[in-house]
Formats: C-alpha cells, structure tokens, sequence
C-alpha cells in the first residue's frame, strides 16, 4: 500500500500567453489503503488529473508523490501503480488466463508465480471458470472483471482507475460496484477511481474529490459532500435530484443563497406556496415539481416524498416547510457555503 500526495499540482496546455490551463493548483492527501473517488461533469479535468499521477500527462506544476517518494520526472513503469481503463483492452486471440498472465511474463515472473497470482485474483474476482475462454466468449462485465484481475496480478502499491464502469448497463454497473467494493476489502490498496456518476462516487468513496472545471471544489467524506456541501456547485451536483438553490428565500440577504434537499422541505398546512407543475413516480418515492412565485421572484422547487403521499393534482397549490436543521447558505457571489447568514 501507498500513500499519494498532490501537492498545487497544475496543467496547462501551451505555451505563453496562448497557454491554456486545466487543473488550477489542486493539493491532496490520499492516505494509505484508502479509495477516493474523483468525481464531476465531462470536462472537469479529472481524468487529467488522473492520468498525471499514473505518469501518461506531464505536469505543469507541483508535485505528486507517491510512498513520500515524488514521481514527477517518472515513467508509468517506473511508478508502482495498476490502471483499468473503461475500454477493456484483451487481447482478442488471447485466453483470460494469457491476458492477465501477459504482463508478468514480460516481466520474467517465474512461470509457477504467474500461475498463482493469476488463480489468486481469478478467486477474488470469481472467474475462475472462465480462464480459458477468449474475451469474444465473456459479458460486458466479465470482460472487465478480467480487467481489473490483469491489474490485481501485478500486486501494485496503487490502483488507478478510469470510468471503468462507463461501458456497462445499469444492472452490471450496479453488480460490479459491489465486486469492486470487496476487492478494495480485501487487498486494501489505495485506490483513485475516476467517475462522472454521483451514484458511484457516492457508494464507493471512502472520500470524494469533486472537481469543477480544473478546480477542488470539495474533497470529503460522502456524507461530508452530501450534507454539508462546500458551494453550490457541490450542492447542485451531488444528488439526485439536486438540492434546490433558491436566490430570494425569507429571511435571507439578497446577498445569499437558500440551499435545501428535496427531501428535507415537508408538506404542510402552511408555508411557501408552491403552483404543482409536474410529478414524477419513481416506485418508492415521489417527485413534485412547484413553481413558487414570491415578490419579484419566480423559482422552481423540487420535493420529494414516499409514494404512500396523496399524489397532488396539476396546477394545485401545495404548501411547504423546510427543515429549519436542513438549511444551506451560500454566498450569491462566490457560490462558497456560509455558516450563518449575514
């Protein structure tokens, strides 16, 4: 196991004035055996990023070390690290076993290792079955299991890993997060998984980046990131649907923004009066879309309830609360959480 350390690491492409720059001095401290996810929309510079701690971009700036020992000036080979992309790159006339034994017989791995390491990881991956048969013969996600077990076999000090999930349906990304999820159990190494899926990041992290357009916007826990989100790129990001982002909210400055979950506003007798535009059954739970119109101001709100509620009629008005405990603000300029409003 390592430890990574990104300290005011940079990009830019170019030269000069014309030079354009993608990551904006990120610093962070991946601790030893820990899995953080990067997480945020396309083009925000986070396979960039992770692409230069594997050693496949140069760094503009900075540094980033990995096992206190800096990589910078090093090549991939050189850097102890295992990546899986979201293509999963086998060797079509190879067998599973050829393709996860491939790169330790280029190393001159004594053929009885290579043998044992490539068992081991077909255990823990449980594609064992399947070591004889060609990638034409496999599914989506055995094809990337065989993947992950081609990176697991070098017994790297860390796994990088890159959309890996992007190429399967719903239900194989769903079964693979969980396959992922006890590899990382038990080999416990550090790990940095890059995603623009908020559901993965949430359910695999220990602790999250999140990034937008080259900048940290946040890196903490899940339950950091979802309830205590550090602007409201963070809060109109994480989640789904997104926490509800309200400009002129009683009681608040002009000068600060109201941030409050859909499931945290409760239907009641009184409160903001909200004109139901849409609702949206998703099994066990409801959405409700309210267009609510107070002084100048013309906002649209989203709440969510269990599906045991009373659906509301189109065009009814339905009166809602918020938790006063479940209250964001932020900052209207600079989009950065307050703690109180001022």
């Amino acid at each position: 196991m390592a430890s990574i350390t990104l300290k005011n690491v940079t990009k830019r492409y170019g030269l000069g004035k014309t030079a354009t720059q993608v990551i904006h001095g990120i610093s962070a401290e991946i601790l030893h055996g820990e899995f953080v996810v990067i997480v945020g929309p396309s083009g925000c510079g986070k396979s960039t990023l992770l692409r230069m701690v594997a050693g496949l971009e140069e760094i503009s700036g900075g540094d980033i070390s990995i096992n206190n020992r800096v990589v910078n000036d090093l090549e991939p080979s050189e850097r102890d690290i295992a990546m899986v992309f979201q293509n999963y790159a086998l060797y079509p006339h190879m067998s599973v076993f050829e393709n996860m034994a491939y790169g330790l017989k280029i190393a001159k791995v004594p053929v009885d290792e290579i043998k044992a390491r490539v068992d081991k990881a077909a255990k823990i991956l449980e594609i064992g079955p399947f070591l004889q048969r060609k990638p034409r013969e496999l599914s989506g996600g055995q094809r990337q299991r065989v993947a992950m077990g081609r990176a697991i076999v070098r017994q790297p000090q860390v796994f990088l890993f890159d959309e890996p999930l992007s190429n399967l349906d719903a239900k194989l990304r769903a079964q693979t997060r969980l396959e992922i999820q006890k590899l990382h159990r038990e080999l416990g190494i550090t790990s940095l998984f890059v995603t623009h899926d908020q559901v993965e990041a949430m359910t695999l992290a220990q602790r999250m980046i999140v990034m937008n357009a080259g900048v940290m916007e946040q890196f903490g826990t899940p339950d950091e990131v979802y309830n205590r989100p550090a602007s409201t790129f963070v809060a109109g990001f994480m989640g789904s649907p997104p926490m509800n982002l309200l400009k002129n909210a009683p009681g608040a400055g002009a000068d600060t923004i109201t941030g409050v979950r859909p499931e945290h506003l409760d239907i009641t007798p009184t409160g903001w009066a909200l004109t139901v535009e849409a609702v949206e059954m998703l099994g066990a739970e409801r959405l409700t879309y309210g267009r609510w119109a107070h002084g100048a101001a013309d906002e649209l709100v989203i709440i969510r309830t269990e599906e045991s509620h009373a659906p509301p009629a189109l065009g009814q008005t339905l009166h809602v609360t918020p938790r006063p405990e479940k209250i964001h603000h932020f900052d209207a300029t600079s989009g950065k959480r307050r703690e109180t409003t001022t």
